[in-house]
């Protein structure tokens, strides 16, 4: 027997680092403030790595468009997974060129170009969708409040989140 309603626990479970964030900075402010000498560094240290994890929480919780949606994603040593009822693929983060959010599909979804492969089309609230934010934060360049910012956004458009820029070749020349 449950004494929290289901919506009551989602809610919470959205929002779980940012309270792990609160609580890390209570019990370091509360240290910093009671006892003094070694345990008062530790709580300086505490209340640091508090408000960097509320942070980082608050990012998180932006992300996450909820779950329901057509599919299961997994995200498994750099290679992205979608399992679909009516497509589905896998993409390799190092071999991924372009990402983008394509707003005019119902739900919005991410779509992932790679070379030599169809695109893959992944729903924002396909179940497991919260392992896309650390594999997308992984990718060189990314702007994540950018990324955030567009994931809010509506209207029939798509966006380029981020796109691999090309690497420059040394040039070799014969004389």
């Amino acid at each position: 027997m449950s004494f929290i309603r289901p919506e009551a626990k989602a809610a919470l479970w959205r929002v779980r680092e940012i309270l792990a964030g609160f609580g890390l900075s209570a019990l370091g402010l509360y240290w910093v403030v009671g006892p003094q000498g070694l345990l008062g560094l530790m709580g300086g240290a505490m209340l640091l790595l508090g408000a960097i994890t509320t942070t980082i929480g608050i990012q998180r919780a932006r992300f996450r468009m909820g779950v329901g949606g057509p599919g299961v994603v997994q995200v498994d040593e750099g290679q992205i997974s979608y399992f679909g009822p009516l497509t589905g693929g896998a993409v390799a983060l190092s071999e991924l060129e372009r990402l983008v959010l394509d707003h005019t599909s119902r739900p919005a979804h991410w779509v992932l170009d790679s070379p030599g492969q169809p695109s893959l089309h992944v729903p924002v609230n396909a179940e497991g969708n919260e392992a896309l934010f650390d594999a997308f934060s992984a990718l060189p360049g990314l702007r994540t409040e950018r990324m955030l910012a567009e994931m809010r956004r509506s209207g029939p458009h798509q966006v380029v989140i981020w796109e691999r820029v090309p690497e420059s070749r040394p040039l070799h020349r014969l004389h």
